[in-house]
């Protein structure tokens, strides 16, 4: 992994253009995985803090940069106790409602030094900490108002501080900070109607920094744009400690493909430990022993084998690239019985349609297993785990209300570098951008990586969910997933001609058109216009177990937990389940591989779990 500083969002400016808003976010202190010491950063109060500390510097930068005359230091020890600190309140808000910048400065710091008490309960039960917001926000309003017409960086610095001033009302009148649910007290709303509800502006809620973070977790309720669906509590939960707690950088970029930098290396480790793997097995059913009253267990696990390697070797699934070991983009066919007659057949293992097997084979408790991690996509839980189903409530309520959306993604290999296209800006990660496809990741750090010939000099990835559109036959049916993925092909051929160019602007012609022969394409190959995307890579997530966990409002309270065994030789892990984080990402579900091992062998302890006590 390297440091990946640089994020960006995309907003319409004044004149109706998309325009990049790039943000760099310096170090922080220690490296992910570092021991948290005595004092972790996780808690309500803290971050509110933290955010009202962060209100202070964006209105002084918002003030600086309107050429406002310069704000004295503000003074360093406010008082401490509940009685002084209200009067100090009443103090400030009794002339012209915080007439002058210094007056706003000072109350918003002064707020920070409430929300950072051991306990802000008095100052809310004294009834000056609403009143206190209220005025910061009016004041801040007045303050910069008549400076944002056509200022797009006072702009989105305005909208910030409305969202966070929102956030810190609703925090307060809430009383989240004494909540022992923590943000959890807050799934049950949608983000954007709760942000509304205490005071954010339509233009605040509309501006790409939120809708950057809806499409960073794919957070539409059947793929739908216009149907933003994300829990309040995961939202606060995710972006207080994604911008408050980061340790090192900000985001963390692969410097290879992810099955090769996050599963391979826990392949290899595995391995050597003792682990033993057997592929080409698809869980088909997951049976319970019989209904005596007691705590139920897993009886058997039914697979389909659907293919068995050469005389009974373990498969070897890593290749090596450049001296990296990858898993490959299909089998290695020499490594499987009638390997070649698989191949000329087009099996394709990994979709839900393929029926075509070798054998059948069956699994059974005390002689086969003891205990079972069940690591399956939530999607494909109702076609393995019906019994368990039939037997647990909690079992039905998790299915009853779990999500999950379609992706779709594309890549592109480009002759020009990105700064030839007339990206003016560092390598970034951009979301918030036009459909179909909203979020950019410029990976031209892999290129390295990778044995092209000829000269290769841009790389860009590009994800956005995939509306669900009805198919009778279903989507374990072939032709929903060859139509799927042609969709996404036409999305992708259609954003390059229509979309590139406000963030490529030289990657089209003098007719405005798309230059398709920037795409890089194996030699020696000849396709000549669009034909050439077709040498790129696109593709639909369709897949039960391909697609994005969501976090949608009511649903989180229904997951499971890895240390809730309802069944007594179970536990379940991945990103769908209660993690602490509860989010669709990697770091969710690493979490919750976590707490899968300690439910089995209480090992590792649940305080070295980082953020699993995250209120």
């Amino acid at each position: 992994f390297e440091p990946a500083p640089h994020v960006a969002v995309v907003d319409r400016s004044p004149n109706g253009d998309w325009e990049p808003w790039v943000a760099h976010f310096p170090p922080g202190d220690g490296l992910p995985g570092d021991p948290m010491g005595d004092n972790p950063p996780f808690s309500v109060r803290g971050y509110l803090a933290q955010a009202a500390g962060l209100l202070v510097e964006l209105l002084r930068s918002a003030h600086e940069k309107a050429g406002g005359p310069p704000i004295p230091p503000l003074g360093e020890s406010w008082p401490q106790d509940p009685a002084s600190a209200v009067r100090a309140v009443h103090t400030l808000l009794r002339y012209g409602q915080l007439a002058t910048a210094a007056a706003l400065f000072e109350a918003t710091d002064l707020l920070r030094v409430m929300l950072a008490a051991m306990s802000p309960e008095p100052y809310r039960q004294g009834g000056v900490l609403i009143p206190l917001l209220d005025a910061i926000a009016h004041a801040a309003r007045r303050n910069l108002q008549a400076l944002l017409h056509g200022d797009p960086e006072l702009t989105r610095i305005w909208q910030v501080v409305d969202l966070i001033l929102a956030i810190l009302r609703g925090a307060t009148v809430t009383g989240l900070a004494l909540d022992p649910r923590g943000f959890d007290a807050l799934n049950d709303y949608e983000w954007l109607d709760w942000l509304r509800m205490h005071g954010a502006s339509e233009s605040s809620l509309r501006c790409g920094f939120v809708r950057g973070i809806y499409d960073l977790v794919f957070a539409y309720e059947g793929g739908d744009v216009e149907r933003p669906q994300l829990a309040a509590g995961v939202a606060l939960r995710g972006s207080m400690r994604m911008f408050f707690t980061y340790r090192g950088a900000l985001f963390w970029r692969m410097t290879a493909g992810m099955g090769d930098i996050v599963f391979a290396p826990m392949y290899e480790v595995m391995r050597r430990r003792g682990v033993k793997f057997e592929f080409f097995h698809r869980l088909e059913h997951v049976g319970l022993g019989p209904d005596d009253g007691q705590t139920p267990h897993v009886a058997t696990l039914e697979f389909a084998v659907q293919a068995r390697t050469v005389a009974g070797a373990e498969y070897e699934p890593l290749i090596d690239v450049h001296g990296l070991p990858c898993f490959p983009s299909e089998p290695d066919w020499d490594q499987l019985e009638d390997g070649a007659r698989l191949r000329d057949e087009g099996r394709l293992f990994e979709t839900p349609f393929e029926a075509r097997e070798e054998g059948r084979r069956t699994l059974r408790v005390t002689e086969d297993f003891d205990l079972v991690v069940l690591g399956l996509g939530v999607g494909a839980v109702p076609q393995t785990c019906g019994e368990l189903i039939a037997r647990s409530e909690p079992w039905r309520r998790m299915i009853a209300h779990a999500r999950t959306a379609a992706t779709q993604a594309f890549q592109v290999w480009m002759t020009e570098d990105m700064e030839a296209l007339g990206w003016t800006h560092p390598q970034v990660n951009l979301s918030g951008y036009v459909e179909p496809f909203d979020t950019w990741a410029d990976m031209r750090h892999l290129l390295p990586r990778e044995a092209w010939e000829g000269d290769v000099k841009a790389l860009a990835y590009l994800v956005s969910v995939l509306p669900d559109t009805m198919h009778p036959a279903g989507i374990r049916d072939e032709s929903y997933h060859e139509a799927q993925h042609e969709q996404v092909r036409r999305n992708a051929v259609g954003w390059l001609k229509r979309d590139a160019r406000a963030l490529w602007p030289r990657s089209v012609g003098p007719d405005g058109t798309f230059r398709f022969e920037i795409l890089a394409t194996p030699q020696p190959d000849a396709r000549q216009g669009e034909a050439r995307f077709d040498t790129q890579f696109w593709m639909a997530n369709v897949n039960p177990t391909d697609r994005y966990s969501l976090s949608v409002p009511g649903s989180v309270k229904h997951r499971l937990s890895p240390l809730d065994m309802s069944f007594d030789n179970l536990t379940v892990t991945g990103d769908w389940t209660q993690s602490g984080l509860d989010s669709g990402c990697v770091e969710s579900a690493v979490m919750s591989g976590l707490l899968a091992a300690h439910a089995v062998s209480c090992y590792p302890p649940l305080e070295t779990i980082v953020g699993y006590d995250h209120p």
